[in-house]
Formats: structure tokens, C-alpha cells, sequence
């Protein structure tokens, strides 16, 4: 029987993406399995991973990063609770400026809109490795952010050189200069419960700026593309239905944009938790190891330690902790009217503009 006009389609299909589907082997998967290999295994960075110097020691790595108590375990939880408060403040800072900016660069009545956009994305661009620089100078003890706070009155800290937490600091105006005896316990990953509640460091707040400053760009044009995929008619139906700019952003604009929402807080998650530049460029976790991050660990640990084993585990419990979260985020932001795509409002009003349209408004 003769193939059909589509006969042979799916082979030649293969076999266009086949070059794709070897580079992707070779370059992505082969390097995270070996990579997985080396996170159960005593790999020293000599040789091969697979010969026969290398040792099967099964969950060892892990176990030495999560349970068994020691310098190790303890490197490990302070560089998770450093990058938990860089997440905790970056990613609302971030996408709620990204919306801010969005929403105002995407108003019609907004003259030369195209300066903005490009003036707001600009830092997005910028070497991360120069823009960093120019923070550090900033920030130094007598760079110009501590001199405008002295025009303040306020006596600014030697920001890249204080290692004490934001929310200790904040206490000691109280009195509260010591934990108290159930804080002061262990708490989890070697990090005591009163270390855990420190608050990002006022070294990492230099970082939570400058995070904020050079992404919310990129998370604005994304915001921007979600914005002009709102119709005009919803819009209009709006107005005609006498709904106030904070009713329809919050009832309207807000809902529709959900996926959207969805998309820029999972590249924050993702970004945010992959810190490594900065952390390079200011001394790799100094002050006191509070910019101590899991990427910059498991950097530290594989290349400077040469303990490949235990660099790989951090690798890969970072990425179960990631999709973690990412699950997490996206159970929060689901549709719980799963029946309904707009929001009861919304129907309403595109039904209101539709009468109009059609002449048969009452």
C-alpha cells in the first residue's frame, strides 16, 4: 500500500533535529548525569570521574551536608539561610517594581515611552561584573550612598564590612542584645534558631539593591508584553462601567495577568537562587560569611577544596530546593475557579461592551 502524502514525515523530522539532539546530549544531559555520579561517589577532581580511583559512597555527601554535624553542615545552612533572606526580599521587590514600572511605561498618555523602556531596561545589560563594581564604590565607607545619608543626619554603616543582621539590629534599639534561652538552641542545619531569625546582613542589603536595580528591568518588559495583550475592549468596558484605576487593576488587570505573574516570580526564584557573581566580587561570603551563598559554596567546595563529592550534592539538593519552590509558588498562584478563565467582574463588563457594540445596551 502506497504511503500517504505525509508518509516518511516523522523520520525526516528526526532527522533535522538530530544535530540539536546530540549537541544537547553531549553538552547538557551527559554532564548533569556525570555530575549525579560524582555527587555519590569520592571523585578528588583527578583524573576521570569514572576510573578506577573513584569510590561509590552512596548518600555520604548528602548526609555530611544535612545530618551530620560539623563545619560542613554548618557552611551549608548559613549559605542557605543568606540566600533564603536575598530571595525573601528580592523577588516581591523586583516583580512589584517590574509591575510598577510596566504599568507606567505601557500608559498611552505617557510622552516618549520609548526613552523609558529603554532607560529602565538599560541596567538589565550592563555587565554584571561593572555594575557590581560601581555598587561596591557606592556602598564603600565613604562612597556617596554614606555620604547622602550624612546630609541626613544618619551616620551611614561600612556597609560591605558589616556582617550583623538587619533584624538583630533592629532589636538591640529595644535592649535586646542576646538571644533568649529557646532561640539560642540548635535549630536546623547547624545554624542556631536565633542565627536563622538574624535577617539578611547589611552587607547582603548592598546586594538586595543592587538585585532589584539591574532585574527589575527585564521583568518589565515582560509585565509590559502581558499588559498590551489585555485587549482595548476590556478597557473600555471598564470605563463604561464607571470602575476606578485601582478596581480594575486589582479586579481586572491584576487576574488577567496571572500567568504572567507566574513566569517572572519562577525566573526570580530560579535567579535569586543561583547568586554567584557578586558573591565572587565581594569576597567570596565575607563579612563573617554572611554572603556565603549555596552556588558560591559548591563553587568553593569542588574548585578551591578539590571535595567534588559534596560540591555536586549542594549542586543538586539547590535544584530540588528550587523546583521545590517553584511547585510551591505555582500551588499559591493556581486558578482555584478552575471553570472559570476572567473573573465574574470582567465577564460582566466585556458583556456590557459587547451590548454596546451591538446597539443593544438598556
Amino acid at each position: 500500500m502506497a504511503k500517504g502524502i505525509r508518509g516518511g514525515e516523522a523520520s525526516r523530522g528526526w532527522l533535522f533535529i538530530s544535530p540539536a539532539l546530540v549537541i544537547i546530549g553531549l553538552f547538557l544531559v551527559l554532564p548533569i548525569v556525570l555530575a549525579l555520579w560524582v555527587s555519590f561517589s569520592d571523585w578528588n577532581g583527578l583524573g576521570s570521574p569514572l576510573g578506577g580511583n573513584t569510590s561509590f559512597v552512596g548518600t555520604k555527601n548528602y548526609e555530611k551536608l544535612i545530618l551530620d554535624p560539623g563545619l560542613s553542615q554548618r557552611d551549608f545552612g548559613t549559605s542557605i539561610r543568606n540566600n533564603f533572606y536575598y530571595v525573601l526580599f528580592v523577588v516581591p521587590l523586583q516583580t512589584a517594581l517590574a509591575l510598577f514600572l510596566a504599568v507606567q511605561v505601557n500608559r498611552r498618555i505617557l510622552k516618549a515611552r520609548g526613552f523609558f523602556r529603554t532607560a529602565f531596561y538599560f541596567p538589565s545589560v550592563t555587565s554584571s561584573i561593572a555594575i557590581t563594581g560601581i555598587f561596591i564604590f557606592l556602598f564603600s565607607a565613604s562612597g556617596a550612598i554614606n555620604a547622602l545619608l550624612g546630609w541626613l543626619g544618619i551616620n551611614g554603616p561600612n556597609w560591605l564590612a558589616d556582617p550583623s543582621g538587619v533584624f538583630h539590629n533592629f532589636l538591640t534599639l529595644f535592649g535586646v542584645n542576646s538571644p533568649p534561652a529557646a532561640l539560642a538552641a540548635g535549630g536546623p542545619l547547624g545554624i542556631s534558631w536565633w542565627e536563622w531569625l538574624s535577617g539578611p546582613s547589611v552587607a547582603m542589603c548592598m546586594l538586595i539593591v543592587l538585585a532589584v536595580f539591574t532585574t527589575s528591568g527585564t521583568f518589565m518588559l515582560i509585565f509590559l508584553a502581558g499588559l498590551q495583550g489585555i485587549g482595548a475592549e476590556i478597557d473600555e468596558a471598564a470605563l463604561m462601567d464607571g470602575t476606578g484605576p485601582f478596581r480594575k487593576f486589582f479586579s481586572i488587570t491584576l487576574p488577567m495577568l496571572k500567568p504572567t505573574l507566574f513566569t517572572v516570580i519562577t525566573l526570580g526564584l530560579i535567579g535569586t537562587w543561583q547568586l554567584f557573581d557578586q558573591i565572587y566580587l565581594t569576597g567570596g561570603g565575607k563579612p563573617g560569611k554572611t554572603l556565603l551563598t549555596p552556588a558560591y559554596l559548591s563553587y568553593q567546595t569542588s574548585f578551591n577544596e578539590l571535595n567534588w563529592g559534596p560540591g555536586a550534592a549542594m549542586a543538586f539538593l539547590l535544584f530540588v530546593l528550587i523546583v521545590l519552590l517553584t511547585l510551591l509558588q505555582r500551588y499559591v498562584l493556581r486558578d482555584r475557579n478552575k471553570g472559570e478563565k476572567l473573573d465574574k467582574e470582567l465577564q460582566r463588563q466585556i458583556a456590557i461592551q459587547a451590548s454596546i457594540r451591538s446597539g443593544k445596551t438598556s
